[in-house]
């Protein structure tokens, strides 16, 4: 009889959380609607005005000028919303892997530098010297991402607890600021000729260029070499914005352990899942509008208004729910492959198109002709104007024909990268 001692039988590992197809989905339809800005669908909208069906093209394809939503103003919103989603998934992966809570900071943190530091790089690619700013996307992330990390170890009270804190405390610091003295230059301040979207009365401190976060920037701005003195952006964002950005993560991380609890619990977890987002989605809507209806806080994209975060939230756990329903319940998956293949690699969609576009457009000319998109947008803009009636415009449809093949080459660029499982990460 063997009686050597047997090895120690060491605890199972849990497993690492699935991929969840639906968030790839997500991720890729809004970097969809980022990279359609090529298309330029609101020139072509402004040619057929008055046509119902381009009014709503037209709206939906442009972000409103500074109170109000569109389609476009969901963009960012969702992508930070999902960084919070892929933020409860990765935490667990990596945890399950056995990483240390010391490796997890270290990545976390050199992943929020390289995001501000590429979100610079990227609002620098057209101007003379390094352009200081931080209202870009990836910037915005990347300065609200290690608060997001830390929070991630919490419990989901304290979630709720830190979201409130954040809503409320940055709704004081706009509502405490002083108002502007009358007649103040607001040439001086960035602030377009004309403007007509000014508040009145108490919401008149979420204005354009004269808030409490501008005045933050016009200080902490002029930290940093220019070319000229900052006096305030040309549309009206603010770096402090990242806050209430970090309260749309938050929202995120919440719907992420929402969506993994679903997925490790018995067969009828999915329908609790969808209304509980439901019910969300429904709860910052009534929220976020309230708020506006009622001149508490306006709900302003540009700036972030805490009514923002919490109507923008809504619209991304509405969306979350139906891509999670069409995606991972029913068995559409093969449909969205398109937008997986985007989403598999958003990262990279956004460098590209605010790096590599203008070069694939202008290749196209090189090689087809200075006129390729001219010629095409003539017949396109021929038929469809004959169709309504129309004297015929040669110009609106070259754009859109133009822009619609860099898309194209963009979306092979990165087939080629999946077929290659090739993908670029942070």
């Amino acid at each position: 009889m063997d009686t050597a001692a047997s090895p120690p039988v060491s605890p199972p590992q849990p497993s690492p959380p699935a991929r969840l197809a639906s968030l790839d989905v997500y991720r890729g339809f809004v970097m969809l609607l980022m990279a359609a800005e090529l298309l330029e669908l609101p020139h072509v909208a402004a040619r057929y005005k008055g046509n119902a069906f381009w009014d709503l093209v037209g709206g939906h394809t442009q972000h409103v000028a500074w109170t109000g939503c569109s389609l476009h103003d969901l963009i960012q919103p969702s992508f930070s919303f999902m960084v919070g989603v892929a933020l409860a998934f990765s935490m667990a992966g990596r945890m399950a892997a056995g990483q240390s809570k010391g490796r997890l900071w270290l990545h976390a943190l050199w992943r929020a530098v390289l995001l501000v530091l590429l979100g610079v790089f990227l609002r620098s690619m057209d101007a003379k010297m390094t352009y200081w700013t931080f209202e870009d996307t990836l910037s915005q992330i990347g300065l609200g991402y290690p608060i997001l990390f830390a929070l991630g170890f919490l419990r989901a009270r304290w979630l709720w607890t830190a979201l409130g804190v954040i809503l409320a405390g940055y709704w004081a610091f706009f509502a405490l600021h002083p108002l502007p003295e009358a007649g103040f230059d607001a040439a001086a301040r960035g602030i377009p000729a004309g403007w007509a979207h000014d508040f009145q009365g108490f919401a008149a401190h979420w204005n354009m260029n004269t808030n409490a976060a501008w005045a933050a920037d016009c200080w902490w701005m002029n930290l940093f070499p220019r070319e000229a003195p900052f006096t305030g952006n040309e549309g009206g964002y603010s770096t402090l914005s990242f806050i209430p950005t970090l309260g749309t993560m938050i929202l995120g991380l919440i719907a992420g352990r929402w969506l993994r609890a679903s997925r490790e619990a018995a067969d009828g977890a999915n329908l609790s899942l969808l209304l509980r987002l439901a019910a969300a989605a429904a709860v910052g809507l009534a929220l976020g509008w309230g708020l506006d209806r009622m001149g508490v806080c306006p709900s302003v994209k540009k700036i972030w208004t805490p009514a923002w975060t919490l109507f923008s939230g809504g619209w991304c756990f509405a969306l979350m729910a139906a891509f999670y329903l069409l995606v991972d319940v029913l068995p559409l998956r093969r449909l969205f492959f398109p937008l997986t293949v985007i989403g598999l690699n958003s990262l990279a969609m956004y460098v590209l198109v605010h790096t590599v576009a203008g070069f694939i457009a202008e290749s196209f000319h090189i090689h087809f002709g200075a006129d390729v998109f001219a010629k095409g947008g003539e017949w396109l803009g021929t038929f469809i104007d004959d169709m309504g009636d129309r004297a015929v415009d040669q110009q609106t449809w070259g754009p859109f024909l133009q822009g619609a093949a860099v898309l194209g080459v963009l979306w092979l660029v990165l087939f080629w990268m999946h077929r290659r499982r090739i993908y670029l990460r942070l």
